[in-house]
């Protein structure tokens, strides 16, 4: 037999096994919002499946239905041959943590009652775990009533950030996200996890044999060809850009005091720029007082941002100091590396060590205002040449550990492994 025919029976098998095999994701969000299951979802369509998503009504990050949307209870739409089944979404979250809390319940709770009647025809189920683990009952709910293979990639690791986010740890809450948390991994068959040291939070709660699947976000696409963007501030001054969301847990106040502390020569030299939205923004607004060289961009949409850090010198990383965020690698580290810029890491833990052992830029305590302001003076005083040294080894990591292609394949792989 010739290549081609082998090649040609081969896609026939392909296409025999993958025929009417029925995929459905559970998320919190989903396209408009713009998330990494969007491209997960598109991909295993693409590639024969039948990819249904169960959701919510488009809001975040601005707690607001997306134009073009309406809240209903229950709807139905399309995306790029994706079905999308949504849920009511609570709306004014944002400034609310009563609203996010009932955010969290109402997608348990009506998520879960949606997954009861659209769950049977589904062969394969996946959860994609991006914050809190209650957005997950549905896929349970469907395991349990219909018994399809459950897996989940984990983002976000249950109960730790849950305290981490300034909730305050009782007796009676701790015995209840324990059993909660208990119950969820009990009824899945396969888990993946998005940062190396998710696995020593997450095994205390796991009374079964299962196996960690370590497999991190891969890098957004960015444009080589896009033009930088004016920051507003003459090229040959140092950028310094923050680019996502702009809440508590991402510690910009530290970076913010530490950036007004530099001498007015310094500053004259520099800029910062925080692109982003979030639940804080009004706040770090204010404690700029008016600083000319902060600038605030405002939420940009994911197409546009390579311009941005094309016009950047230094990309920022930073959360707050807390146990649960040492073995996090924000997702936004991949996209940087992709950008080819140098990483300023003002985070303990995983990342930083991460970006130290890859020689990928400079790491600071997040919790020491000074050695921050002396990073910056360092950054300020940096050569062309030096700055270009710690983009030495972007291309290995985009091409292995960070690859998109690669990494949803795997994802795959460990969804069907069950059938």
């Amino acid at each position: 037999m010739c290549i081609r025919d082998s090649l040609y029976t081969l896609n026939i098998e392909l296409e025999i096994l993958t025929k009417n095999k029925k995929i459905l994701i559970v998320t919190e969000c989903f396209y408009p919002e713009e998330f990494k299951i969007n491209d997960i979802a598109l991909s295993w369509k693409n590639k024969g499946y039948t990819v249904d998503v169960l959701t919510l009504t488009p809001t975040y990050p601005m707690g607001k239905v997306f134009p073009g949307y309406k809240n209903n209870f229950f709807r139905k739409d399309e995306y790029q041959g994706v079905n999308i089944y949504r849920v009511r979404a609570v709306t004014g979250y944002r400034d609310s943590a009563i609203k996010k809390i009932l955010k969290y319940i109402n997608f348990m709770t009506f998520g879960s009652i949606a997954a009861i009647f659209i769950g049977r025809k589904y062969d394969y189920v996946f959860g994609f775990n991006m914050s809190a683990l209650t957005g997950m009952l549905p896929a349970i709910f469907i395991r349990k009533l219909y018994k399809k293979p459950t897996m989940f990639w984990v983002q976000d690791v249950w109960p730790d950030s849950v305290y981490a986010y300034g909730i305050k740890k009782t007796k009676m809450l701790s015995t209840i996200l324990d059993v909660f948390v208990r119950f969820m991994y009990k009824n899945i068959d396969t888990i993946a996890v998005s940062g190396r040291g998710f696995e020593s939070k997450l095994v205390p709660y796991i009374e079964k044999d299962l196996t960690f699947h370590y497999l991190p976000n891969w890098a957004d696409d960015l444009d080589s060809n896009l033009i930088s963007k004016n920051l507003g501030k003459s090229k040959e001054a140092t950028h310094f850009t923050f680019a996502g969301n702009i809440g508590k847990m991402q510690n910009l106040e530290n970076i913010i005091s530490a950036f007004c502390m530099l001498s007015s020569e310094y500053q004259e030299q520099s800029q910062l720029n925080i692109i982003g939205d979030g639940s804080n923004l009004d706040n770090l607004k204010f404690l700029t007082n008016n600083n000319p060289n902060i600038v605030f961009h405002g939420k940009k949409p994911r197409s546009d941002m390579g311009s941005y850090y094309k016009a950047s010198d230094f990309l920022i990383i930073s959360l707050i100091d807390e146990p649960i965020f040492s073995v996090t690698m924000p997702s936004k580290t991949q996209t940087y590396i992709a950008a080819k810029k140098p990483i300023l890491a003002i985070i303990n833990g995983d990342t930083a060590n991460f970006i130290k052992d890859n020689n990928l830029g400079l790491h600071v305590d997040p919790s020491k205002i000074d050695m921050i302001v002396e990073m910056f003076q360092q950054c300020v005083d940096m050569g062309q040449t030096e700055r270009q040294s710690f983009s030495n080894e972007n291309d290995r990591l985009l091409a292995t550990i960070f690859n998109k292609e690669k990494t949803i394949d795997k994802l795959l792989k460990l969804v069907i492994r069950k059938d």
